[in-house]
């Protein structure tokens, strides 16, 4: 049992870059309209990510980021990938689904497709990709789609943590759906991660200037009426 433990304990060490270090830190959530942020202080789904100033980074290969529709929802609603990750979205459902995006960079559309079925995305490029299905409007998800594998997100608390980052400089960013990208633009910082990794002060997020914008199906048009389901969602 130790043998087997130290060979782990090796491999994760070959794994790990030399010098890694961790950097921390906490988002609050101010100015916000919604019951979890003010009553609940959930804190969560703030992206934080660390771009290399002198090289680009390498990217893992191979992977595959699950997003389920399941009672008209998409989970996770946030989502964060490398570039040339492959996003499986399975229908849990007991009704069609479509799923698409009109992301300038890489629109998809999955098409119509039945419970128990999947369709899969590979996205190529980065940027912020909005998710929609094309029958259910109330249904949405984001992926932040990066070039780079330093990121994290915030949990509900609004702390986040970014490890085995390699020692050298990086701008800092931070995305949060519910911020004016002006706003996000200003918390971008320079750092230097040495050995001993950077523990950054705790910062916050207005939610002043958010506007829930009303979206149209994958034709440009208004939402019909949704066709009845076959399956009460009570107890799926």
């Amino acid at each position: 049992m130790i043998c087997r433990w130290s060979t782990c304990f090796s491999l994760a060490a070959l794994l790990t870059p030399l010098g890694a270090a961790t950097v921390s830190g906490s988002f609050g959530l101010v100015d916000s309209r919604l019951a979890s942020v003010t009553k609940k202080k959930d804190y969560s789904g703030v992206v934080v990510w660390l771009e290399p100033v002198e090289r680009r980074p390498p990217l893992p290969a191979g992977r595959v980021h699950t997003i389920l529709q399941k009672k008209k929802r998409f989970t996770p609603h946030v989502s964060v990938i490398t570039v040339g990750t492959v996003v499986d979205l399975p229908n849990l459902d007991p009704i069609f689904h479509n799923a698409f995006s009109n992301f300038a960079g890489q629109p998809f559309d999955t098409g119509l497709y039945p419970p128990g079925t999947s369709q899969k995305i590979t996205f190529k490029r980065s940027g912020v990709v909005r998710v929609f299905c094309n029958i259910h409007s109330a249904m949405s998800a984001v992926i932040v789609v990066l070039e780079t594998p330093y990121y994290a997100t915030t949990d509900e608390k609004g702390g986040f943590r970014l490890a085995n980052v390699p020692p050298g400089e990086y701008v800092f960013k931070v995305w949060h759906e519910r911020a004016a990208e002006a706003k996000l633009k200003r918390l971008e910082k320079r750092i230097t991660v040495g050995a001993e990794g950077v523990e950054m002060a705790p910062q916050s997020i207005s939610e002043l200037d958010y506007v829930p914008l009303p979206h149209k199906n994958k034709f440009g048009k208004e939402y019909g009426p949704e066709p009845a389901s076959a399956v009460p969602y009570g107890g799926r």
